[in-house]
């Protein structure tokens, strides 16, 4: 699609240039041929390196940027964006070439490999699974039943997938119109477990919007936890049945999640840090230990708060 059509497409100021996008993608990741946007202030700073050729983005914004890059001017950048990722969205099968399977890997019979896909030695693909096109699974991969697949996913070795659940699912992305209705953000990226991951069942791990959502190596993953889009989940970690995280959410090495703790979005925590059960967190975490409670502080200050409040209402 060329940037003249994108502009009529998306009602923007004529642009007369017909080079070719040939996708989307963030301002730090974008390269020649792509198509970015601001919608957060945050991100400003990132408008000056960008290799991207056209960004979407407020008129006020468009002196940010390095010259060559074409502007593309947008009251409603995010929504610009949502309208536009539908004709970028990856069709569910795109390829012609027969999946790949490895020497020594079991299929059960009512297990689904698409077109495109990579199998490697020594799998166990169990009954109703689904692998999506362009998929790719490492060695010595337990897929049990009814697991899901979405297309372009990375499945590392010795990865272990227990039952029902998704990987690769959309994200939760919505531009909302002022009248209140819901414009889908199409999620274009994918999932990359690396290798020794283990997912529980009924568990779910969204797409990225654009990159990839990443489970590092050696992370354990309970029974039905949810993973948004765009995290990052470090080396080593475990996420405890019914934790979550929101969206482009990154946890360092060795975190600990307990049951039913959650993240807000966008936030980072730091590596060998502990969320106790029912953990609420709203804000980055810097310094490693163990937190606790809603709003989130050091356990040790959590529990005597518990001791004090106990003593409060025993008077």
């Amino acid at each position: 699609m060329t940037l003249n059509t994108i502009a009529e497409l998306l009602g923007c100021q004529e642009v007369k240039s017909s080079t070719k996008i040939t996708g989307m993608n963030t301002l730090r990741e974008a390269s020649e041929g792509e198509i970015s946007f601001l919608s957060d202030s945050k991100y400003e700073k990132e408008l000056s390196t960008t290799r991207a050729s056209a960004v979407i983005l407020p008129a006020s914004k468009a002196h940010l940027l390095p010259e060559g890059v074409v502007v593309l001017e947008s009251d409603e950048p995010y929504m610009s964006v949502a309208l536009l990722s539908k004709h970028f969205a990856k069709l569910i099968q795109s390829s012609d070439i027969a999946p790949v399977i490895g020497n020594g890997t079991t299929l059960y019979p009512s297990a689904h490999i698409e077109n495109g896909a990579k199998i490697g030695s020594n799998c166990t693909i169990m009954s109703g699974v689904y692998v999506g096109s362009e998929a790719v699974i490492g060695d010595d991969v337990i897929l049990y039943p009814n697991v899901c697949v979405y297309r372009d996913c990375i499945i590392g070795n010795r990865v272990m997938i227990h039952a029902g659940s998704v990987i690769g699912s959309d994200g939760f992305g919505y531009a909302h119109t002022k009248m209140g209705e819901h414009i889908k953000l199409y999620q274009n990226g994918n999932v990359i477990l690396e290798d020794d991951v283990e997912i529980g069942a009924n568990t779910t791990v969204d797409c990225a919007v654009f990159g990839s959502t990443i489970i590092k190596q050696g992370s354990k993953i309970d029974n039905l936890v949810q993973i948004g889009h765009n995290c990052v989940v470090g080396e080593h970690s475990i996420m405890v049945s019914q934790s979550g995280l929101a969206g482009s959410t990154t946890l360092g090495r060795n975190v600990v999640m307990g049951g039913q703790s959650a993240t807000a979005g966008h936030l980072t925590i730091a590596p060998f840090t502990t969320l106790a059960a029912r953990s609420g967190v709203t804000k980055s975490i810097t310094k490693k230990g163990v937190y606790s409670g809603f709003p989130l502080m050091e356990h040790k200050l959590w529990l005597k708060m518990q001791a004090k409040l106990a003593k409060i209402l025993q008077s």
